[in-house]
């Protein structure tokens, strides 16, 4: 049988790993963490990302927290509220998940079928004739083994070790959008709102959005512009969220998020990249997911392409496997690329777009952006009344 590694025991990383055992693989996964992962913050589950969740047969396990009557709000400096579009009112009607959710649905094939090492990290790979030679460490021990496997796969973000170590180092992939992001559970709704509300408050460079769930308290999320990345990790995040929210209140909204973000358990202070590879496969190390081609979190597709990707494995391989010929598999993987490149051009595409509403880069699109927004929410609105 046929052996492979996956690095990264995340939605990918998961995913992969059970679409190579379909295919007659015989895969392992390491993970750094010393545990599974739970929680985390809100995600849109779109129709593809569906249909592969459902097509890997994760898609039963996993929970959906679409609220059934949510409205989108836009906020005024002073506290006005206009209706507006939300995040699930795009098209393809995303679902409300948390990533944890997706994970737990995951999970539920991977535990007990797929061998997981926690606590373990590649320490070096090389190729051989037919095999990758990978050098793993055990982090709690600190021990090393060495093993062979002939097939790598790298779904360990997008900071992936396995890319900086197969493909070069992060600079040659990574490209800056220029933008801090700040996601975290908030305690509680804001006031004077339904639990089931969207809120948004965007002035031009930054922004503050409210996702919300139908069983649970919302996730916030803080995004803005900034011309030195760099300088945004110079001082603890809250310190510096304060100061890049300064003067930003919707009549106190901006300043209670702020202090219950004083209060979050956890939260993800990041950079926003993309991830730009000319190829996703040396010899027999590859990688996938946020690893090959991180659209951001502005694209909102980082779940449901990772989902789409791994499905799509299946079958390439499985034929591969059937034809026992030279090359079958590399073949295999070179296809599935192929296949694959055009949706992820589209969804990079669309990522600029969506980033313009997210956070507007300046205040002439910020109206645009507006304006169409608000256009956008009355014929919701509408739809719903009729």
């Amino acid at each position: 049988m046929n052996t492979a590694l996956v690095v990264g025991l995340g939605i990918s990383g998961m995913a992969t790993a059970i679409a190579l055992q379909d295919a007659g693989w015989d895969p392992v996964i390491i993970e750094r963490s010393p545990e599974r992962r739970v929680g985390g913050y809100f995600i849109g589950l779109f129709p593809e990302g569906r249909q592969a969740a459902q097509d890997l047969g994760v898609l039963e396990h996993m929970q959906l927290r679409t609220p059934v009557a949510s409205r989108a709000w836009e906020l005024q400096k002073h506290g006005d509220r206009i209706r507006s579009t939300g995040f699930l009112d795009q098209p393809g009607k995303p679902d409300a998940v948390l990533r944890g959710d997706i994970e737990s649905a995951l999970w539920a094939r991977v535990e007990g079928n797929i061998p997981v090492r926690f606590s373990t990290t590649p320490d070096s790979l090389s190729h051989g004739f037919d095999c990758v030679r990978v050098v793993l460490r055990n982090t709690t021990a600190n021990l090393t083994t060495s093993e062979e496997f002939d097939l790598v796969i790298g779904a360990d973000g997008v900071r992936s070790t396995v890319r900086e170590m197969a493909f070069g180092a992060h600079s040659r992939y990574m490209r800056s959008m220029d933008a801090i992001i700040c996601a975290f559970q908030l305690q509680e709704q804001l006031p004077h709102f339904a639990a089931e509300d969207a809120i948004v408050l965007a002035e031009p460079r930054r922004s503050m959005w409210i996702f919300p769930f139908d069983d649970r308290p919302p996730t916030a999320l803080l995004t803005y512009r900034t011309t030195d990345v760099d300088a945004q990790f110079s001082a603890p995040p809250k310190e510096i969220l304060r100061e890049r929210y300064a003067g930003m209140s919707g009549d106190g909204a901006v300043e209670l998020v702020l202090r219950q973000l004083d209060d979050a358990p956890d939260f993800l202070f990041d950079s926003v990249h993309q991830v730009r590879m000319p190829q996703w496969r040396n010899r027999r190390t590859m990688v996938i997911g946020d690893a090959a081609w991180c659209l951001s979190l502005y694209s909102g597709m980082g779940a449901s392409s990772a989902l789409v990707a791994a499905a799509a494995l299946r079958k390439p391989l499985t034929d591969a496997l059937a034809a026992r010929r030279p090359n079958a598999f590399e073949d295999a993987l070179d296809g599935w690329e192929q296949q694959l490149r055009p949706s992820v051009k589209k969804w990079r595409k669309a990522a600029h777009i969506k980033a313009e509403v997210f956070v507007p880069s300046n205040a002439a699109l910020s109206h645009v952006r507006r304006r169409i927004l608000r256009s956008a929410g009355r014929k919701v609105a509408d739809s719903r009344a009729a």
